[in-house]
């Protein structure tokens, strides 16, 4: 289950990141994210879930 999330956090973390779009204002960076960050928080959740009954054992 913890290895699930971990992957889950991965992929999911790499779309999220990939979907952001930054440009220059007045000389400044500005990244805008278009990406859905529930399926990250989702897969973490799935995560310390799995650490927990991991650790429970």
């Amino acid at each position: 289950m913890s290895i699930g999330g971990l992957i889950g956090v991965l992929y999911f973390g790499y779309l999220y990141v990939d979907a952001s779009d930054s440009f220059r204002i007045f000389g400044a960076d500005v990244a805008v994210s278009t990406g859905d960050y529930v399926p990250v928080l989702i897969s973490a959740l799935v995560l310390i879930a799995g650490l927990f009954i991991y650790r429970s054992k």
